[in-house]
């Protein structure tokens, strides 16, 4: 794969997470004052109006952190990497690539086994299965995973001198 590859993935990855953080805030943002405006009106609510802001909301944060990993802004612990330069911070830093990339396909490979049993769970009202929000979590440990495989592919190839984190334009 080559690095104008990565980069385009990295910021197509980029794009749908900034599509779903605008998606979901908005239609959470709508239900809720549209339900606090009926309550005020007509003193009545939107019986299934905190389901979806339920479901949407994990939709939201993971995008969010998604988008911080790709800017260097998750699990980013800069100390030790400060007081070092060249290859030996380059190394510590890929290093800590490696190891979130391990943690977050570990945990992807866990909550996938979690899909099918949490499937029959639905939700009171709009009978939406438990499992929507699993999903977004392993889509969300995925994309994470990946936003770091690029980040150490663009490190170990390109080599250039700064530091190695934080997603490359």
């Amino acid at each position: 794969m080559s690095s104008t590859a990565v980069g385009r993935l990295n910021r197509v990855i980029g794009f749908i997470c900034e599509v779903i953080l605008f998606v979901t805030f908005t239609v959470i943002f709508a239900i809720l004052c549209t339900d606090v405006a009926l309550r005020y009106v007509t003193d009545s609510s939107l019986r299934w109006a905190s389901e979806i802001p339920e479901l949407l909301f994990p939709w939201l944060v993971m995008s969010g952190v998604v988008l911080a990993a790709q800017h260097g802004a998750h699990i980013a612990t800069v100390f030790l990497a400060d007081q070092l330069r060249g290859a030996a911070r380059r190394l510590l830093e890929t290093l800590g690539h490696v190891a979130v990339v391990i943690a977050y396909g570990t945990l992807a490979v866990i909550t996938a086994r979690a899909i099918p049993i949490v499937a029959d769970e639905r939700s009171p009202l709009l009978q939406i299965p438990g499992s929507v929000t699993y999903w977004c979590l392993l889509t969300g440990f995925i994309l994470i995973a990946l936003v770091h495989l690029a980040e150490i592919f663009h490190w170990v190839t390109i080599k250039p001198e700064g530091p190695a984190t934080g997603a490359y334009q």
